[in-house]
């Protein structure tokens, strides 16, 4: 066993993962969140698929609670003049399903939901740049109990924060996943580019996309820009990584602990779950994690401004790394030396096969065996959401997430 991470007085931080779909909600249970944060049907920031429409929402909540788990909902666009008098009548239905807190970034969609129901805890959302205690301060007086920090801000400059603000203001910030080249993501590319505002929830990643730079009128000028043979990328950042960092991040007041990802699939929400979640309670060393966390499709680590280097983040031509492949989704426990799964991506007998377990270093074996449904042999599925039957140790259980080498 390894150091379990605790924050200064010996609690352990929240590990708060993302949610899509109901998939994604209970993989992201079943692997070990203390808290999972989504989106409704009204300003929640990414497109309508990652979406939960009211009864969605209301299953969501009930399947998260009855774990004993906490529910935020994002509501956390820049809201328009004729969305503010929707928002208390969408509070109170948020209050009554249950919403453990909202998540919001607009100053006047603030006031409006504490207004109409005092009662809603109100998390400060990353959108909003809060970088300083001033700021903290002011959004605690309008009734905020958490604040996620600006992207841009330091260790050093979140222990000062939180040294100048009441203990009964929670700090969150991000430990995984996709960054914005931006100001906490308040950007306007997509939007210029594409007509599509990633304020409002329908970003287009156009800071994805290769340029030229060229200026016309400044003969002799030159910007410094690197680029190999995949050509030039000056606008998107590298993903965070935090495994390295987490008691640092702890030990400066952060009492959440995010993973981005919304719109991530269930093979991701589990895999970088599980990995967090065995890291904080040292059941995993650091590099353990940091291999794991690499099974997923990312971008190359870095720590974001954590570590006050903001050169961390530069731009990086390689683009997605995808070195792993999702095989498929154990339907059942093995027995007998057998296994029932769904497939997702293409496999064939004598590959290596990685069991992503919650709570669990991967289990590897080798397929030496495959069968379709009727019960004839395969030498390999490439076809998939087909059910197959494969040869298995025992210890997989129903819902175990199935890897291998791409």
């Amino acid at each position: 066993m390894y150091e379990s991470i605790l924050m200064p007085g010996g609690k352990k931080p929240e590990l708060l993962a993302p949610a899509g779909d109901m998939e994604a909600v209970r993989t992201a249970l079943r692997y070990g969140a203390d808290a999972i944060y989504l989106g409704g049907p009204f300003m929640q920031l990414r497109s309508s698929s990652a979406g939960f429409d009211e009864e969605k929402l209301a299953e969501a909540s009930e399947l998260i609670h009855a774990a004993g788990k906490r529910l935020y909902v994002t509501v956390n666009c820049f809201a328009d003049n004729d969305e503010i008098p929707r928002l208390a009548e969408y509070a109170r239905f948020l209050n009554d399903l249950g919403a453990d807190a909202v998540i919001v970034s607009d100053l006047g969609a603030v006031a409006e939901i504490k207004a109409s129901v005092p009662d809603l805890d109100v998390h400060v959302s990353t959108q909003a740049n809060c970088m300083n205690y001033r700021a903290a301060g002011v959004y605690r007086d309008l009734g905020a109990s958490r604040i996620v920090l600006a992207r841009e801000l330091s260790l050093e400059k979140i222990a000062e924060l939180r040294a100048k603000t009441p203990a009964d203001l929670e700090l969150e910030g991000f430990i995984h996943g996709a960054m914005c080249m931006s100001y906490s993501g308040r950007c306007m590319l997509s939007a210029f580019l594409a007509g599509r505002s990633g304020n409002r929830g329908q970003c287009a990643q156009t800071c994805r996309w290769n340029y030229y730079l060229m200026e016309e009128k400044r003969p002799g000028e030159f910007f410094k820009v690197d680029e190999d043979e995949n050509g030039m990328a000056i606008l998107s950042s590298k993903e965070l990584c935090c495994a390295g960092i987490l008691q640092r991040m702890a030990d400066a007041g952060i009492c959440s602990f995010k993973i981005e990802g919304r719109m991530r699939t269930p093979f991701y929400i589990a895999t970088v779950v599980n990995a967090y979640r065995m890291l904080l309670d040292g059941k995993i060393s650091v590099s353990e994690a940091t291999a794991e966390l690499k099974t997923t499709s990312h971008r190359p680590f870095c720590t974001g401004f954590y570590l006050g280097d903001p050169e961390s983040i530069a731009p990086d031509t390689r683009g997605y790394i995808r070195d792993w492949l999702f095989v498929g989704t154990a339907i059942e426990d093995s027995r007998d030396g057998r296994l029932k799964i769904q497939t997702r991506n293409p496999f064939a007998v004598g590959d290596e096969i990685e069991v992503v377990s919650p709570g669990k270093r991967a289990l590897k074996f080798v397929i030496e065996s495959i069968e379709g449904e009727a019960g004839d042999a395969m030498e390999r599925s490439a076809v998939p959401m087909r059910i197959l039957t494969i040869n298995a140790p025992e210890g997989i259980l129903a819902q175990d997430i199935l890897r291998k080498k791409a």
